[in-house]
Formats: structure tokens, C-alpha cells, sequence
């Protein structure tokens, strides 16, 4: 069979010697193709005109890489990512004049990065992070002018950052993350203007954190976490006006946090100054931070009272500030956080009443202020009684204080032991549901659903059904039971890995876990009910699509972003959902959007294989999974993009592949998106093509060329 023909197999014209045009290949885009074998067989010399090699994802590629890689003298993109190399990078991969792009990351490579290296004058895009590269960072790395891209993190890299990278005026991204690198910040990254992401964190980096980072007017996300840095914040930092991520927790950073950075930064979606050794009070400028959703100033030695500006912080859904030295009243403008979900101010030393207005806080899952000196009586009685309007509260934490309540106060979410001695008198007690107000009885879940009864049922999934209970008080929820012929030692192991993942996540368009009963008898978990269902109905129902309209469609595709991204960043260790598709997503009754089911989700360890028996929903499973049980992150980036089109077309694309192969890379908005809507116009329309844009990238067949959820996030909201 002729090659050209070849799947992965790309081939142009050249003129022979006789000078007709004959064939030549000169593409080889085989990632994740499940390649068995190794690199030292294969003849590089009989492919002279080859400009693409991508042999990526091959979990059982291994070998050398071949010395003979030099006759390649044409290659432009070179991909070795995600196989099994080993052994050093050959010098000769230096004398590829025409290369643009090298990725050899997540391999076994060893020894030092050639020098060499920095003769690709045309380089532009160069990836080498997880492997086991030691020695420094050569400063010839500094002539790669047209560097766009540089990850060299979690390696074993050693000695001090060149200041000569500051050459590399092109640089939007710089990650030299978990390496052993040593020494102070160069000065001179400040030089780099279109800097967009600096990740240094997990070295032994140490002084000063430059004030020249200041001019990096474009930078987006700053990562300089568990180092050894001391001194102050820079004030500079505060002229950081695009920043959305702060990130410098676990070093020794001393002095107040600059009323520039808590004023200024008016884009920050997330900041982290956590286990420091920061003092001064907390500057009423972070009241302009209407943007900040996770703000985070816990263990260092802040003293002082809590500014009633923080009341302003409209999008604030995590406040932590424990172990600091914080003193004075609570502000009863803590009551205008609509979106605050959890708050810890304990070890400080607070006083006075918690605030009637705390009352207010309706999305509040975890409320911790013990350790301080706060006293009765509240506005009734011990509790205050407003307390009672926070029905998502899973955790309340009072204890150690001066209250007038008789005992401590500590209410957890926690399982309950079932006894089989119980008498008829316990046995409220032995069938009860703990969750956010201590207990939920579980005779309202069986009458409310009148023992889960078919006409209650409001959807099913792999595990189980999930119905729909009114409870005494009036409440709503919705409850997940298990399907009884299922519960063995596996779906056990699923169940309490579904509450483990519930009750640690923090993020509002996720949906949240109230409360769970684990018994012989019965096992089920009682979630958060949203209104209008799952998106996929939504959009198989006419009358409800149309009103599904292109703004909350395209708001509903960031909420997603917004809750996977947390997922796999804010989270440690990261979770990967592995099932993100219409059904799991659902909608309240404004259309917003709230992703459900972690069923199946796996925690990513970084230390572990991630394999795992085949999971997910097919039509949106990413493509490396038909051959390889490796599951990482972009398995849901992937997932994300099908869900995207499927948002914006109404219906599911069909397979996927076939569907991108269609558009050509060319296409119309009128020819993919829903006819029950009109076509988008002005801003709606940029909106749209930004998503669909991002959706692109979401779905390459390789999962090393795909963005990051945190990236997808931020190109959507650009």
C-alpha cells in the first residue's frame, strides 16, 4: 500500500534529479497511535524531506534517541512527549536549524540539556518538563530569540536561574517549576515584557522577590510558591493590573501585604500568601477586589481587625486567615459575601458577637472560628438563630471560645456507625443521614420519595438513580441511591470515594454534598437539587432551548472552565472527573451551570501510574483511551470540548473526529451552530468563535498539544 495513503502520514512534491515531481513524505503525525517498540530501529536518513515528526503518546516507545535524528535536516516540529525514552538528549538534535518546535517531555530522559541547544535560532516552542534532566540551565538557552514557550519543569535542574533568559524578549510562558534550582530571582525577568506566566515554585530559590516583576504589565499568573524567599511583597507587584493568579505561599516573606497589591490588582481571580511571616493588618484596598474568588492569608502574624471593606468582595467564595493575630469584632458587612462558601478565621484573637448578618451567607459550607475569644449571648439566645437560614452548612466550628452555650459547639460532617444491637428507641438515631445541621432524618428521605418510589425519580446513571425529596421543612434535594443488585466491595469503594471527593471541594458551580447514609439496607447521598436538570435535556427540548439563549450558553461554557479548572489546580492533590458531559452538568433555574457526578472520579497523585479500567461516556471519551488505561487531566479538556460544540450546535457533534475532519478547519457560524436560535451578532458573536476557538484546542488527537483547563479558562475570558 502506497504510504501517502497511510494514516498519519503526510506527503508533498519535490523535483528529482531527472526533474519530474515525485512524492516524498514529509509528515508523521503518529501520537498515541500505540507504537510498540524502540527508537533505535528507526532509519531517520531515509527521510530527508521529513518537516513534522510526532510520535507522541506512545506509552511504549522506548529507547535512545538515535544520533542519526541530525539527517533530519528539514524537521520544523519534533514531539517525543509522553513516551518512554531514556538515556541523554543528543547533541545532535542541535544541528536542526529549521526546528521550531521540541517537546520531549514526561519521558526518562537524563544528564544535562546541551548547550548546544541554543544554535536553534528559530526554536520557538521548547518542552521538556517530567523528566530527570540535572546540571544548570545553560545561559545559551538566553539566544533563542524567537522563544515563545519554555517548560523545563520537574526535573532534577540544579544552580541558579540564568539571567540571560532576559535575552528571550519573545516569551510569553516560563515554567521551571519542582526543580532544585537555587539562588535569587534574576532581576532581569522584569526585562521580559510579554511575559504572561512565570512558575517557579518547589525550588530552593532565595532573597528578594524582584521589584522589576512590576513591569511585566501582561503577566496573568505569578507562581513563585515553597521557596526561600525573604523580605517584602514589592509594591511594584500592585502594577500588575492583568494578573489573575498571586501565588507565593510558603516562604518567609516578611512586612505588611502592600496596599498596591490589595487594591490594584483588580483582575485577580486568585490570591495566596498562606505561611509567611507577614505582619501589619489587613489593608482595606482588598475591597476592590471585586474579581477575587480565593483569597488566602492564613499562618503568618497579621494583626488588627478584618476591614469592613472586605463586605465589597462580591465574588469572594473562599476566605481563609487562621493562625494569625487578628483581633476586634467580626464586621456585620460579611453578610453582603453572597458567594462566600468558606470561611476560617480561627487561632486569632476576635472578639464580640458573631454577626446576625452572617445569616446571610446562603452558600456557606464551612464556617470555622474556634480558638479566638468571641462571646455570648448572640441576637437569640447561644446560637444565633440566623444560623438556621444556612442550609448548605456542612461544618460550623465555634469551640474554644467564651460562649454562653453550654457546651462546646462542633457541628461535622461526619458518617455515622451503625450499631445492629440498636433498640427501637435508637433507631431514629441508627437510620439517621449527618450532614449539614448534625443530623437529617432518615424517615424524611424514605417518606418524601415514598421509598424511592419510580415517580420521584428524576434521572439514572452507571451507579444509581437520583430522585427528587421535599423534605418537612421544605427543602429540596436531590438524592443519589445506589442500585441495590450493584453494592458490592467495588461500589462501596465508589461511594465513599464520591463523598471523599464531595466534602472536600469548595467551588460554586460545583454541585455540593449535605449530608449521606452508608447501611446495609440503604445507601444514597443527598446533594444539592438544581431546578432545571442536565443540559442535555435542556437542549433535546425545544421550548427550553430556545431559551437557553446564546449569553447563558456561552456563560454556562465558563462555568464549566471555571469548575474543572479548580478541579485540577486548586485542588491537592488535583481530581480528574472523567465523565464530563451534558447529563452531568446541570442548570438551576438561572441557567447557571453546576457540574455533578464524581462517581468516578480518581484523585491525580503525582507519584502514581494513574491507570485504570476504562471509564467514562462514550462520544466524549478522549481518543488515547481506546489504547492506553493512562488517565490525566487532558482526558477532561478533551471531554470540555466536546461538551462546548455540543453547547453551541444543540445536539452532540456525533464522533468527533469525523466532525472536525468535515469543518476542514474552515467553517461558517451558521453552517455548526443551533438553527433554534438566530445567529449570534457583535458581541455575542465574538463570544461564541472565542469558544469554539478554545474548543478547537480542546480536541487535538494529542493530549500534550492540548491547553491546560487553567488555560482554556483564561482564553475564554480574554
Amino acid at each position: 500500500m502506497y504510504p501517502c495513503n497511510w494514516t498519519g502520514i503526510t506527503c508533498g512534491d519535490t523535483r528529482s534529479r531527472g526533474g519530474t515531481m515525485v512524492k516524498v513524505i514529509r509528515g508523521i503525525s503518529l501520537g498515541g497511535a500505540g507504537i510498540v517498540g524502540k527508537l533505535d530501529t528507526l532509519r531517520f536518513e531515509s527521510l530527508p524531506y521529513l518537516v513534522n515528526l510526532n510520535l507522541s503518546d506512545n506509552f511504549h516507545l522506548s529507547g535512545a534517541i538515535p544520533s542519526g535524528i541530525s539527517s533530519l535536516s528539514m524537521l520544523s516540529r519534533f514531539n517525543f512527549s509522553g513516551d518512554q525514552i531514556s538515556g541523554h538528549i543528543p547533541a545532535s538534535i542541535c544541528n536542526l536549524g529549521r526546528l521550531t518546535q521540541l517537546d520531549l517531555s514526561i519521558n526518562n530522559l537524563t544528564g544535562k540539556i546541551p548547550p548546544a541547544m541554543g544554535n536553534l535560532s528559530r526554536l520557538a516552542i521548547l518542552y521538556l518538563t517530567g523528566n530527570k534532566l540535572s546540571g544548570n540551565i545553560p545561559w545559551h538557552l538566553g539566544q533563542l530569540q524567537n522563544m515563545r514557550e519554555m517548560d523545563l519543569s520537574f526535573n532534577i535542574l540544579s544552580g541558579q536561574i540564568p539571567s540571560a533568559l532576559a535575552n528571550l524578549t519573545s516569551l510569553s510562558y516560563l515554567d521551571l517549576s519542582g526543580n532544585w534550582l537555587s539562588g535569587p530571582i534574576p532581576e532581569e525577568l522584569g526585562d521580559i515584557h510579554s511575559l504572561q506566566e512565570i512558575a517557579l515554585a518547589e525550588n530552593n530559590l532565595t532573597g528578594t522577590i524582584p521589584p522589576s516583576l512590576g513591569n511585566l504589565t501582561m503577566l496573568l499568573l505569578l507562581q513563585i510558591s515553597l521557596n526561600q524567599l525573604t523580605g517584602p511583597i514589592p509594591v511594584e507587584l500592585g502594577m500588575l493590573s492583568n494578573l489573575i493568579e498571586l501565588e507565593l505561599p510558603l516562604n518567609h516573606l516578611t512586612g505588611s501585604v502592600p496596599s498596591s497589591v490589595a487594591g490594584n490588582l483588580t483582575s485577580l481571580i486568585y490570591m495566596s500568601l498562606q505561611s509567611n511571616r507577614i505582619t501589619g493588618s489587613i489593608p482595606h484596598e482588598f475591597g476592590n477586589l471585586v474579581n477575587l474568588e480565593e483569597l488566602n492569608l492564613s499562618n503568618n502574624f497579621i494583626v488588627g481587625s478584618v476591614p469592613a471593606s472586605i463586605g465589597n468582595m462580591s465574588s469572594l467564595s473562599l476566605m481563609h486567615i487562621y493562625n494569625n493575630n487578628l483581633s476586634s469584632e467580626l464586621p456585620t458587612e460579611f453578610g453582603n459575601l453572597a458567594n462566600l462558601e468558606s470561611l476560617q478565621l480561627n487561632g486569632n484573637q476576635l472578639s464580640g458577637s458573631i454577626p446576625w448578618s452572617f445569616g446571610r451567607l446562603v452558600r456557606m459550607t464551612d464556617m470555622r472560628l474556634f480558638t479566638n475569644q468571641l462571646s455570648g449571648p448572640f441576637p437569640s439566645g447561644s446560637i444565633p438563630s440566623e444560623l438556621g437560614e444556612l442550609k448548605n452548612l456542612g461544618r460550623l466550628l465555634l469551640r474554644f471560645n467564651r460562649l454562653s452555650a453550654s457546651s462546646a459547639i462542633a457541628f461535622f460532617l461526619c458518617r455515622k456507625k451503625v450499631s445492629q444491637k440498636a433498640n427501637e428507641e435508637s433507631k431514629r438515631d441508627v437510620f439517621s443521614i449527618w450532614s449539614f445541621d448534625g443530623r437529617m432524618a432518615f424517615e424524611d428521605i424514605i417518606n418524601a420519595t415514598e421509598n424511592f418510589d419510580e415517580k420521584h425519580c428524576i434521572g439514572e446513571g452507571s451507579c444509581g438513580r437520583v430522585y427528587k425529596a421535599e423534605l418537612q421543612d421544605e427543602q429540596v434535594v436531590a438524592v443519589k441511591k445506589l442500585h441495590a443488585e450493584n453494592e458490592d466491595a467495588h461500589d462501596e469503594e465508589r461511594f465513599q470515594h464520591e463523598i471523599e471527593m464531595l466534602t472536600k471541594l469548595r467551588q460554586r458551580s460545583i454541585v455540593k454534598l449535605y449530608g449521606y447514609c452508608s447501611h446495609p439496607q440503604y445507601r444514597f447521598l443527598v446533594c444539592q437539587f438544581i431546578e432545571r436538570g442536565n443540559l442535555a435535556t435542556i437542549l433535546s427540548n425545544e421550548e427550553q432551548a430556545i431559551q437557553f439563549h446564546w449569553q447563558r450558553r456561552t456563560a454556562l461554557i465558563r462555568d464549566v472552565a471555571q469548575a474543572i479548572t479548580y478541579l485540577h489546580h486548586d485542588v491537592h492533590p488535583p481530581i480528574i472527573h472523567r465523565d464530563i458531559t451534558s447529563k452531568n452538568i446541570l442548570l438551576d433555574v438561572d441557567y447557571k451551570a453546576f457540574v455533578s457526578d464524581f462517581g468516578i472520579a480518581k484523585m491525580l497523585k503525582p507519584d502514581s501510574s494513574n491507570l485504570s479500567a476504562l471509564a467514562g461516556t462514550y462520544g466524549y471519551i478522549a481518543p488515547e483511551f481506546s489504547y492506553t488505561s493512562v488517565v490525566t487531566e487532558k482526558c477532561d479538556v478533551y471531554s470540555f470540548g466536546v461538551v462546548v460544540f455540543e453547547v453551541l450546535m444543540g445536539k452532540h457533534p456525533g464522533d468527533m473526529q469525523n466532525f472536525l475532519s468535515s469543518l476542514g478547519g474552515q467553517f461558517f457560524l451558521e453552517e455548526i451552530l443551533d438553527k433554534q436560535l438566530p445567529q449570534p451578532e457583535n458581541d455575542e458573536a465574538k463570544d461564541v468563535k472565542r469558544c469554539i476557538s478554545v474548543a478547537f484546542d480542546c480536541l487535538h488527537p494529542s493530549p500534550k498539544e492540548r491547553p491546560t483547563m487553567m488555560k482554556v479558562y483564561r482564553d475564554i475570558n480574554i
